[in-house]
């Protein structure tokens, strides 16, 4: 192989530059391994070199050779990456356990999500393991990689760890790497190796490029970075080298001196150097939709059946025969019967109770449509201008808006009942409909009509092309077309129909069909008056009350011909029995309308034996297939018994689901029973196509759409020549690819196949088709299978509806049905149980939903049916307002992306990088200013201790005013001064001591309302030595609930004392409080309404500044309780921070509109404002129930600058004043003196909230600039805050799908998938913030997302309790990184979120990092190994539904959970379940397995406004949240 030669072509600069930006993109993370792999092999497949003589299957045989074979541990953990081992749901309903018993083996049990390690090895280290180190931590990709060439077995451990730290280089390397050199055998020497020597020599540019972009996936690309590129001479040296240690120069460190990859190629280089922030694509690749690579594929069946027969042939009908004086036009032949015979009955019309209403004679029609004629063109206008010409079209009242606006439509025709039902104005017009034209309504009575004058004639008519009517037609979409029938057409289509049934002068026919249009139309109407019939139409109010009055009417009669559907044979078979002197021998025909629908099969077969005995002959029942684009295709001819040919099928639904017929038994469950119906109508050619790509016919034994060729077929969509051309003008091709015939064809859109004697076999419409895992099913074949299920009678037969819904890019069947009021909930739910049975054993089909809805509430067609574009629109909009509902998505949707896989954390050596190497430019981290005690120059913030601080002020500046306290109504209820303060403290320090006889350092519970007394109760317990718990007091109004939670604070933080007022203590010692599980009894409460007036001897002054000052206690969002404990060199660093971050001194006013309990909003209550002797402005947040606009009006009366709130205070505010904002600037609220509006929070920013509240009260004077927020955890209370110093909140754009694998990708604004996030203020001072894998304990790039861990003066010292979970939080104060600066003592906030460096500076001029928080890390779902926010899955219910109010989602037994308020009436309950399954399933690739809808206010939200997914968890597992309507998706 050595002497074979290979053909190398060079490469182009330009696919060079763009060889080189895609690696860069893969190295930091914008794209995707799968979409590198697919770009790269694009832009190389014109320059991949092809080896010339040589033999391929020796290039399989040395791959074979090359490839490993996996070991135990590598084929199992394949085998539970495969699609059958996917996320199911065990979890059923009482309600379908029985039905789907059967099914039970088949069903996957549900596997633990597990949770993905995120991970950032995107170097040579990714690419290279150590010897005997980690072969099953491998996965596919690097055993792929390992088996191209690289071996290992000869390098030693020292080796590869100076191979991974120094890099694969893009050039020098380059060629070993493409070589298999630099690690394995030398060429040539081993039997996985390919050397040719001519590679260099012949093509050393493209060898380059293609070592370069890792043709052979040797491995991810090398991470890039600023550090000076080698020169591209490197690639010139031997193929074969050493790999050396790198100097000091060569190795770039990041900032905390870590070594990464450093060489690279100058093209990459200068691709670099222009990226001045965090690479972004191109704005026209973020619309690339990608769902489709993500998205699992359907697997086709090795075993489908495939068509086997031959090609079918063109199908000619019967010729037309030549009948002697035949009309020119239907015109020509009312006015010969008007004439000839002007007393024979046309028509005739039935009231509700069957009697005639009126008969239209032949004279009379003739004579009636003279009038309506004239009056059109002459009366309606004016004289000058006729309102209406000839050839402008009229049309019925049932025609939509934009139908009769493209058709040109001036003029409605309608009767004085008709036009009496219609809404009327004040004026007595008719009220326009919604996006109709402006008509004239005209009523065609007699005396409303013009006799025309006796030398007027009406227009001659001649058989044209010209339209002479349009018949309305739904596409599958609902949109209305209009379907144009020429006159040529319509008098040929009689001339065959008459010839196809037989019809002779004077027959009498029975109509029950709608005379508008379709069958009822052509045979009633048009038909009847070219050879002299009487119609008797029978109208669709009579058939409700007597569903036999047809029957009744064809024996009174006589007829000859009745035009029915299956369903009024079933509705006369159904009540037959009480009628026996009805006689049907006079019956010739009894053409069944929808006789190809599979239902009427069964319909026809009863009807027959039911009536048999009552004269009917069985060849008398002939169906028909029709279209409006074909018309009339194919009608059994009435024949005798003897001589007609008639035929039947039983074919296997597997097959049809492929579109292949295959002839099965009657005894199986999975098959349909089709009839024909007859053959092709008279005049036309007929023939069979294939349903995709090019009109080729179809074989013998394959399922196709119907073509018809024929003068009796429309001409058009009118006004849409782009859609007619692809309909009515198709040239079906033969096997050769040759046309069949020179004249076109029209695509009738019926589903069929011929059978023998060339009868015509129609098993569904195109538009009825359900493309489900690459399989058809048609709905009609559905619905039938729904019917056949006992009992029907809970449901109407006429009234069900199968849809499809496309749901992750694939079709989800929908079964609506109508259910009878007298049904219970409990036969409905064995009834649906038993149709998903049916439908899933018939058809090998999941239903995705199943819903029940009240009778008449579906939108009806004209005569019964159901208008299936309205059905569906109402479904995905959430207005079908269903009474009961299954949903079944765990066993429909099968596409979804794989899970993914955990991988284990220690890989030996290689665990050294994972969380440490930066994949972007920089690791994630950041820093305030520099915080040194009392380098303000302010005497009285120098000590550490608050108490002295305390005393210090009340001596220097006594008068000094430090709190205003305002209640609802705006009025001012308290106020304090320093020397105020210090004085009462001092009262309650005596209390303490001489009442309450406690010691030092014991610990006080201070359950208190919002006000001045929580301050001075916390000072005098500093005071006294003793330590303060802050405790929020309960409500009056919701003791039950309330109560608990004070009393488990209480007692977790071993409180031996209780100071309140005498208000809470009645409520904490009424009879609630010993009740239930409260009977442990309270300490000792001490009242401090009346206070002694004795001054203590000694203020407590504590020994070091490391003791407790106070314990903050909160209920997080996920349930628990901790306490925190801060010391008071902790309280003294956050004191002096806050106020240097916010530039708060003496002369500042500050509004806080907070919670005072705990967190930064107890620090800016009771501790700032007494440091740095700012006025504090107080309102507490419950006095906005009663007055929303207390806060605003506060502070544009105070003239306030900085004002802090909570996110609850800025909802209340949004909702309360949305519309009340022209009433606050007449009152005088200006909110232009608003420096910052800072919002106190612990979660991620709600920039959808902020921005609402800006943009609201922008008219008021608000900047947006001043809205900002605080970041905050049980650690660290106050780690950033928005100065107003600093930069502005900034906002980036991510992917979420990125972020649900640990990863940051930035979009631009508008992409698909972004999710806005705003940066959490500026850092503190004196805080350092940096990103860390929480299990490797490693930094991360800023590329990536990881746990945030701060170091500062200011954290507490550590948890003094979590109730209920103590182990897992041990070393959250105390934490160390495994790399980089393992010496820092970090703490972890339990939160995740990432860094970036903006383009703003701050005020010392230095780049600002900005943090983002995007979501609690204990909060987190983690389903189907990836990682869910519950903010974002909430985000995309609360949106779907206009009534969700609120929604909240958790995770019970492995199943998403989502609870909704519904915020309108009750009827709307059930329409939120499959809105919220399909935006969850659309959006997140998740199948919820409950929805639970529910009350308002069901959702517990705390002070915060943060939600309690976990008390609602609770609530839901111990059934006390009294639901509305709980849906379990089985």
């Amino acid at each position: 192989m050595a002497e074979r030669s290979v053909d190398v072509v060079p490469l182009p600069l330009d696919v060079r530059a763009k060889l080189a930006e895609l690696e860069l993109e893969l190295s930091e993370g914008d794209i995707t391994q799968k979409g590198y792999d697919k770009k790269r092999a694009k832009l190389l497949a014109a320059y991949i070199p092809q080896c010339q003589g040589v033999d391929p299957s020796l290039h399989k045989e040395l791959h074979l050779r090359a490839a490993p074979a996996p070991t135990g541990k590598q084929s199992r953990r394949k085998e539970c990456g495969s699609r059958d081992d996917r996320y199911r749901s065990d979890v059923h309903t009482e309600a379908v356990q029985a039905a789907l018993a059967k099914h039970k083996e088949k069903k996957m049990a549900m596997p633990m999500p597990s949770k993905r390690r995120s991970f950032a090895v995107h170097a040579a280290v990714d690419t290279c393991t150590p010897p005997e180190t980690s072969s099953a931590s491998e996965d596919e990709n690097s055993l792929r990689r390992r088996s191209k060439g690289q071996c290992f077995t000869g390098l030693s451990l020292e080796q590869w760890v100076n191979q991974a730290m120094q890099g694969t280089s893009t050039t020098s390397s380059s060629a070993s790497s493409a070589s298999s050199l630099g690690s394995g055998p030398r060429p040539g020497s081993g039997p996985n190796v390919i050397h040719n020597p001519d590679l260099r020599t012949g093509g050393s540019a493209l060898a380059d490029v293609l070592a370069q972009t890792h043709l052979e996936q040797f491995g991810a690309p090398p991470d890039v970075t600023t550090h000076t590129a080698v020169q591209t001479e490197h690639a010139r040296l031997p193929a074969m080298r050493s790999c050396p240690k790198l100097s000091r120069a060569d190795v770039m460190e990041t900032g905390n001196g870590m070594p990464i990859n450093s060489r690279v190629s100058s093209k990459i280089q200068q691709l670099l150097n222009t990226l001045k922030r965090p690479k972004r694509p191109p704005l026209k690749e973020f619309f690339v939709d990608d769902l489709d690579e993500l998205l699992e594929v359907q697997r086709p069946d090795p075993n489908q059946p495939r068509p086997e027969g031959d090609s079918s042939s063109v199908v000619k009908g019967d010729p037309i025969a030549v009948m002697a004086h035949w009309p020119h036009s239907l015109e020509t032949a009312l006015q010969h019967w008007a004439s000839e015979m002007p007393k024979a009955a046309c028509l005739t019309t039935l009231d509700t109770s069957g009697r005639p209403v009126h008969t239209l004679t032949y004279g009379k029609l003739w004579r009636q449509s003279l009038k309506v004629s004239y009056t059109l063109l002459n009366k309606l206008g004016t004289k000058q201008e006729p309102l209406l010409k000839p050839g402008n079209k009229d049309a019925g009242s049932l025609q939509t808006g934009f139908l009769l606006g493209s058709c040109g439509v001036s003029v409605s025709l309608t009767s004085d009942s008709c036009l009496k039902g219609l809404p009327k104005a004040t004026s007595g017009d008719v009220v326009p409909f919604k996006g109709w034209p402006p008509v004239t309504w005209f009523v065609t009575n007699s005396k409303h009509l013009s006799k025309p004058p006796k030398d007027w004639t009406s227009i001659p008519r001649e058989s044209n092309g010209e339209p002479a009517y349009i018949e309305y037609k739904s596409s599958k979409e609902g949109c209305m077309m209009g379907v144009a029938v020429s006159h040529t057409a319509m008098l040929t289509h009689c001339q065959a129909l008459i010839q196809a049934c037989q019809y002779t002068q004077g027959d009498i026919l029975i109509n029950v069909l709608d005379f508008k249009r379709d069958v009822g139309l052509w045979h009633a109407i048009l038909t009847s008056v070219m050879n002299l019939l009487h119609v008797i139409c029978v109208p669709y109010a009579l058939m409700k009350t007597n569903p036999l009055s047809w029957v009744q009417k064809v024996s009174l009669h006589k007829a000859a011909v009745a035009c029915v559907k299956s369903r009024d044979m079933h509705w006369a078979m159904m009540s037959h029995r009480e009628q026996r002197d009805i006689s049907l021998s006079s019956l010739r025909m009894l053409l069944v309308s929808d006789g190809a629908n599979p239902w009427s099969v069964s319909s026809c077969d009863a009807f027959i034996n039911a009536f048999q005995g009552r004269g009917l002959k069985p060849e008398a029942i002939c169906p028909c297939a029709t279209s409006p684009e074909g018309l009339t295709v194919a009608i059994r001819r009435p024949a005798a018994e003897s001589t007609r040919t008639a035929g039947r099928g039983v074919l296997s639904m597997y097959g049809l689901s492929y579109g292949v017929i295959r002839a099965d038994s009657e005894e199986k469950l999975s098959v349909l029973t089709v009839q024909d119906t007859g053959k092709v109508i008279c005049g036309a050619l007929l023939c069979i196509v294939k349903l995709d790509g090019p009109p080729h016919v179809c074989q013998t034994d394959e399922i196709g759409e119907v073509l018809l060729n024929s003068r009796c077929v429309a001409s058009c969509y009118y006004g849409l020549p782009g859609i007619t051309k692809t309909t009515f003008e198709v040239f079906p091709l033969n096997a050769s690819g040759s046309p069949v015939s020179q004249f076109p064809f029209v695509r009738t859109g019926l589903l069929g196949f011929l059978g023998p004697s060339e009868l015509l076999f129609v098993v569904g419409r195109v538009d009825g088709l359900m493309l489900v895992g690459g399989r058809r099913h048609s709905c009609d074949d559905v619905i039938a299978t729904a019917l056949a299920v006992e009992p029907v009678k809970l449901v109407y037969r006429g009234r069900i509806a199968v849809f499809p819904v496309s749901v992750l890019r694939d079709d989800r069947i929908v079964v609506v049905a109508e259910q009878r009021p007298e049904a219970s909930e409990d036969d409905c739910f064995q009834w649906m149980s038993r149709v998903l049975q049916a439908i899933d054993s018939i058809h090998q089909v999941g239903v995705y939903c199943l819903a029940l809805v009240p009778a008449n509430t579906l939108p009806k067609c004209p005569l019964g049916g159901v208008y299936l574009s309205d059905t569906r629109q109402r479904f995905l909009e959430g207005s079908l307002h269903p009474c009961n509902i299954l949903m079944c998505p765990h066993a429909c949707v099968s596409n979804l992306p794989k899970p993914r896989q955990k991988q284990p954390v220690d890989v030996g050596p290689a665990s050294v990088m994972v969380g440490s190497l930066v994949a972007g430019k920089r690791i994630a981290q950041a820093c305030g200013r520099e915080l040194v005690m009392g380098d303000d120059g302010d005497q009285g913030s120098k000590s550490t201790f608050l108490s002295e601080v305390l005393q210090y002020r009340a001596g220097t500046m006594p008068d000094h005013n430090l709190f205003t306290l305002v209640n609802n109504k705006g009025a001012v209820t308290a106020t304090a001064t320093y020397l105020q303060l210090h004085r009462r403290a001092e009262r309650i320090t005596t209390l303490l001591l001489e009442k309450g006889r406690l010691n030092k350092g014991e610990h006080v519970a201070l359950v208190y309302p919002p006000g001045v007394d929580l301050v001075t109760a916390f000072y005098g317990c500093l005071y006294a030595g003793c330590v303060p718990v802050t405790v929020r007091p309960p409500h009056p109004q919701n003791l039950t609930s309330t109560l608990p939670t004070v009393k488990m604070i209480v007692e977790v933080s071993k409180s031996v004392c209780v100071l309140t007022t005498l208000n809470v203590m009645k409520l904490l010692k009424s009879k609630e409080s010993l009740s239930g599980d409260m009977v442990k009894p309270w300490p000792q409460i001490l009242d401090t309404d009346d206070l002694p007036r004795k001054r203590p001897s000694q203020l407590y002054r504590a020994p070091t500044a490391e003791m407790l000052a106070y314990l903050d206690f909160s209920v997080s969002t996920t349930g628990i309780l901790a306490g925190v404990k801060m010391s008071h060199a902790a309280v003294g660093m956050l004191c002096q921070a806050v106020k240097l971050q916010g530039e708060l001194y003496p002369s500042r006013l500050v509004a806080l509109c907070l919670d005072p309990y705990c967190g930064l909003g107890f620090v800016l209550w009771c501790l700032a404002g007494v440091y740095a002797g700012h006025q504090s402005l107080l309102i507490p947040p419950m006095e906005l129930e009663g007055n929303p606009g207390l806060w605003l009006s506060t502070v544009s009366q105070y003239r306030v600058r900085d004002t802090f709130c909570s996110y609850n205070v800025m909802d209340v505010c949004t909702r309360g004043l949305g519309s009340q904002t022209e009433a606050l600037k007449a009152r005088g609220v200006n909110l232009s003196c608003v420096r910052s509006c800072v919002v106190v929070a612990e979660e991620r920013p709600r920039i959808a909230l902020t921005q609402s509240f800006s943009k609201l009260f922008k008219d008021l004077g608000l900047s947006p600039r001043a809205v900002s927020t605080t970041f905050g955890c049980r650690v660290n209370v106050s780690i950033c805050l928005q100065g107003s110093a600093g930069p502005d909140p900034t906002t980036v754009y991510v992917d979420v799908r990125a972020l649900r694998h640990d990863r940051v990708r930035l979009v631009e604004k508008g992409s698909p998938h972004s999710l806005p996030l705003m940066a959490s203020g500026k850092v503190m001072p004196g805080v350092k913030i940096i990103i860390a894998n929480s299990e490797t304990r490693g930094p991360l790039g800023d590329s990536h997302l990881g746990e945030i861990w701060v170091a500062s003066l200011h954290c507490a010292s550590g948890y003094y309790t979590i109730y209920g979970e103590q182990s897992p939080h041990t070393d959250h104060f105390s934490s160390q990184l495994s790399v980089g600066d393992t010496s820092t003592v970090w703490a972890k906030t339990g939160y995740l979120g990432f860094v970036r460096r903006t383009d703003l500076t701050d005020a010392s001029g230095e780049p600002h990092d900005a943090l983002y928080i995007v979501g609690s890390l204990d909060e987190t779902l983690e389903l189907r190994g990836l990682r869910y926010h519950p903010i974002d899955i909430e985000t995309s219910v609360q949106r779907s539904h206009k009534s969700i109010a609120e929604c909240a989602v958790f995770t019970w037994t492995n199943l998403l959970v989502v609870v909704v308020e519904l915020g309108g009436p009750e009827q709307e309950a059930l329409d939120l379940v499959p809105v919220v399954t399909n935006a969850v399933l659309e959006e997140h690739y998740l199948v919820v397995g409950v929805v639970v809808v529910a009350d308002p206010g069901t959702v517990p939200i705390n002070s915060r406004g943060e939600k309690q997914r976990m008390h609602l968890r609770d609530g839901f597992l111990a059934d006390q949240l009294d639901p509305i309507y709980v849906a379990y998706n089985m």
